[in-house]
């Protein structure tokens, strides 16, 4: 029972920092679109590419929870 709320506390966190992470991205995107209208192209890029990184985490932490929980 202790693995599984470990696995379940460990799912909880990653979900949450991502979520923090890809408002932070999104929000600074925003701000420098509005300062400087003419590179959009360019920071929307490096947003998709921020989002990818960040999302990468709770990919990760699934994997993780999943051969933790397999082992009990």
């Amino acid at each position: 029972m202790e693995m599984a709320t470990a696995v379940g506390l460990l799912l909880g966190l990653a979900a949450v920092g991502a979520g923090i992470g890809n408002g932070l991205v999104v929000g600074r995107t925003i701000e420098g679109i509005a300062r400087q209208p003419e590179m959009r192209g360019v920071l929307q890029t490096q947003m998709f590419i921020g989002l990818g990184l960040v999302e990468a985490l709770p990919v990760i932490a699934v994997a993780f929870g999943l051969i933790l929980f397999g082992r009990i």
